[in-house]
């Protein structure tokens, strides 16, 4: 659904998976590894569509073979590995995540009530869910926050699809919003559905990596 393509996983959602990941690739730099986690979202904040950052085909699904045949070489690099991360994430997202809760043009809420789906109605859901989720994940998985609080770092990686050097306006925007979160009422989402969801997709994604890093070996 369009509706929900405007809500992909949260950015703490996609670095908790990244983080995941990085319990096995044991990455030095995980801060560029994090960074590329979020990167593709950039758009969002520039006011742009998602067609170029997030690699969508023709039917707005993301196409990881396309992000692969340009960026393939790159991929040792942490920050283009996280983007693969988030791409990867988003297609999972969408794919069995969403499909769970949103059904028949409803929204199933946690209690087991439907909600008709309309852009207000989900927007305060999923608003409302990702700031409660976001106290919750950042004590579950442990985050360094430190990406938001030190100096800007900027990849050395040239991207076509999003402004590199422009990364500091996301990370701003991402920061206050992680801040300023705090616990409320959980509508769709919560740490018992979420949490199998970052598990399983960093699962599958790792398998992933570690296939293509042992083809580029070969």
């Amino acid at each position: 659904s369009d509706l929900l393509r405007i809500y992909m996983a949260s950015s703490v959602i996609h670095m908790c998976v990244a983080k995941k990941i990085n319990e096995t690739l044991k990455i030095k730099d995980e801060n560029m590894l994090l960074l590329g986690s979020i990167a593709p979202d950039i758009s969002k904040h520039l006011g742009e569509s998602k067609t170029r950052s997030h690699f969508f085909d023709d039917n707005e699904n993301v196409d990881m073979n396309r992000f692969l045949e340009k960026y393939k070489n790159k991929l040792k690099h942490p920050f283009m590995l996280g983007y693969y991360i988030h791409l990867y994430t988003d297609y999972l997202w969408e794919k069995y995540f969403l499909s769970d809760i949103v059904q028949n043009n409803a929204i199933k809420l946690l209690n087991g009530e439907t909600v008709p789906q309309n852009k207000e109605t989900y927007k305060k859901l999923i608003y409302s869910d990702y700031t409660n989720l976001n106290v919750i994940l950042l004590d579950e998985y442990q985050l360094d926050l430190s990406l938001f609080y030190n100096e800007a770092i900027v990849p050395d990686i040239e991207m076509d699809e999003i402004p590199v050097d422009r990364l500091y306006k996301l990370l701003d925007y991402t920061g206050v919003i992680i801040a300023n979160t705090k616990k409320e009422k959980a509508y769709t989402f919560s740490l018992e559905n979420i949490k199998p969801f970052i598990e399983t997709s960093s699962h599958l994604i790792l398998a992933e990596i570690l296939e293509l890093v042992s083809n580029s070996d070969a």
